[in-house]
């Protein structure tokens, strides 16, 4: 054994086995051995995701409900601006696109904003352990997504009330929320990284996220956009695969070729692009941190 396993040489009180860390060159990591040590700790993942959010109260009943309330509410407040701006123009059924796509869009957007965080707030953790630091990103979509999950019941009550078709299309939401929690994934990774660097882009990322909101389709129609400007929104990922999503859901249709293959698209270019930036400079986090 050379003399750099030896002096990073540890052992595992638990297993008895010996693990050793070596430097490596700057970029990338050999990644096999880095996926596979990152596979091993799924479970850490999981727990840690679980143990965030019951730090925030949401094992408890006013918590939970508050989970539910918060996008609801969220969701009707910006259906009464869209009615009253449009002197009565949207019924029912935009309610209840506006909220599928409000809760989808929050599970994207929410992933992201944790994800800023989670390396710097991590910062005893990486200083103090050896662990792919993937994990910290992942963690914050994994939270991101267990609060997604008591929305769509929400929204299945909404869907049911207003009469929406219930069809074999509603299997499409499906791999477009996959494609968009892979999105997030991937969004995640680049800001856990930026956030090292510059420490002000939490505070940017408020306003961004409003800005994306405003200019995805949420409070109005995909189809409502003349022709002329859709190219231009397809520079925003969440138009494709929201326009996927409402076209599975609550129009009851297979959705466009062109929406499934800009949301394919953009989903593994980020989560690739993303996933092998942060792993490029996770080497440098400790001392920056």
């Amino acid at each position: 054994m050379s003399a750099v396993a030896e002096a990073g040489r540890g052992r595992d009180d638990f297993s008895g086995e010996y693990h050793v860390y070596e430097p490596h060159r700057v970029g990338l990591p050999p990644l096999g051995p880095y996926f596979r040590a990152l596979w091993a700790r799924r479970q850490f993942l999981f727990e840690l995701a679980r143990t965030n959010l019951r730090a925030q109260h949401f094992n408890t009943t006013l918590g939970q409900l508050w989970l539910i309330l918060n996008p609801v509410m969220l969701g009707i407040v910006y259906f009464t601006l869209v009615y009253i701006i449009r002197s009565g123009g949207r019924g029912s059924i935009f309610l209840a696109h506006l909220m599928l796509s409000l809760f989808a869009f929050r599970l994207v957007s929410t992933a992201v904003g944790s994800g800023a965080r989670s390396v710097v707030g991590g910062g005893r953790l990486i200083l103090n352990t050896a662990f792919p630091r993937l994990i910290l990103p992942l963690d914050s979509v994994l939270e991101s997504f267990m609060r997604f999950l008591p929305t769509v019941g929400v929204y299945a009550i909404v869907h049911v009330i207003v009469g929406l078709p219930i069809g074999p299309s509603l299997l499409w939401a499906v791999p477009i929320i996959a494609l968009m929690t892979t999105f997030g994934a991937g969004a995640a990774m680049f800001t856990a990284t930026a956030q090292v660097y510059f420490r002000d882009l939490t505070n940017f990322l408020p306003y961004f996220t409003r800005i994306w909101l405003y200019t995805s389709p949420i409070l109005f129609y995909a189809e409502d956009v003349p022709d002329k400007l859709r190219p231009i929104l397809y520079c925003n990922p969440m138009y494709p695969m929201l326009g996927s999503l409402n076209y599975a859901v609550i129009e009851g249709r297979t959705p466009p070729a062109g929406l499934l293959l800009a949301s394919f698209a953009w989903a593994m270019a980020t989560i690739v692009a993303g996933t092998l930036f942060f792993i490029s400079r996770e080497r440098e986090f400790a001392i920056r941190i």
